[in-house]
């Protein structure tokens, strides 16, 4: 076995305004720094209307349903835009993590990525905001407790911005462990430390402006990693949102390639210890094109060279 990437051509037809941080050349950048690796290589199908009912009440997605433009642009929110191409780039994405588990928890692939975009980890309960419509993430975690009966699911978020959305989505279910790292303050302004959640699943683990690796290392040995061993999960999903990198121009922490590459493997040997290497990564943030593409291939290698 190996790694999956899954991603689809829709995901590009998702158009923001001209300046738009969250735009079509950064899943260019992702996929060109990919371009040539040894992948089981997949495309994304739409997420089944039953898998987002498990996190999104039919009024949300009938709501983002209608918002969906004929031609130009609408805005949702100040920084969150439809076009004509959104809502399938949207149902893909979700639909990619959801294949992703199945492909990871079947035997078909030893871990997965998720190459897409929208990304999805501020997207609350009936809320689509900071670039973000549906929880992809959280959607693929609730398929793998109520579709393949898993009894335990983590959800580790490393993106500069606190994945609100997604603790929104999963904080009163105590079949999930949801930890983050994130700058603070940062948008959107939550994720403080005494967020613990309804089970006490949240671990939120709040970094400063100008964090570097050794901090955001010692943070993840200190306060998540324990956190995922003491859970036991069956499984482990990672938003991986690389716009904690020094170059990124939407936050002020100073990860570099190796930071992402050092803790993609970390999270490799707890799922090895914990649930035979079953983890499945995707796409977030990161806004730089070139710190972008150079950090998902650092990811990418990690989980090939892990997957063999």
């Amino acid at each position: 076995m190996t790694t999956a990437l899954i991603t689809h051509a829709d995901c590009l037809a998702h158009v923001t305004p001209p300046g738009h941080p969250e735009q079509v050349a950064r899943l260019d950048a992702v996929l060109s720094a990919l371009d040539g690796l040894d992948l089981i290589r997949v495309a994304a199908p739409f997420a089944a209307e039953s898998d987002l009912l498990r996190v999104h009440p039919q009024r949300h997605i009938q709501a983002v349903r209608e918002a969906a433009p004929d031609e130009g642009w609408r805005p949702l929110d100040a920084d969150t835009f439809m076009s004509a191409g959104t809502l399938s780039a949207a149902w893909r994405a979700a639909g990619a993590v959801v294949r992703g588990v199945d492909m990871v928890l079947g035997g078909e692939a030893a871990n997965a990525f998720a190459a897409v975009r929208p990304p999805g980890h501020h997207a609350e309960r009936e809320t689509p905001m900071g670039f973000c419509f549906f929880g992809s993430v959280a959607i693929g975690a609730k398929a793998a407790l109520d579709h393949h009966g898993l009894a335990r699911v983590a959800v580790v978020d490393f993106d500069v911005h606190h994945g609100n959305g997604t603790q929104d989505l999963l904080e009163e279910d105590p079949r999930v462990l949801f930890c983050s790292t994130h700058q603070m303050p940062l948008f959107p302004g939550t994720g403080a430390a005494d967020e613990t959640g309804g089970h006490d699943n949240v671990v939120n683990v709040p970094l400063r402006d100008g964090t570097g690796g050794a901090a955001f290392r010692a943070a993840m040995e200190a306060h998540v990693f324990p956190k995922v061993e003491a859970f036991r999960p069956e499984l482990i999903l990672v938003s991986a949102g690389f716009d904690a990198h020094a170059a990124d121009p939407l936050a002020g922490l100073m990860l570099q390639e190796a930071d992402f590459a050092w803790v993609t493997h970390r999270l490799c040997d707890l799922a090895d210890a914990l649930c035979g290497g079953k983890l499945v990564s995707a796409l977030e943030g990161g806004y730089d094109l070139d710190a972008l593409g150079r950090s998902a291939r650092a990811h990418l290698e990690v989980l090939m060279e892990r997957g063999k």
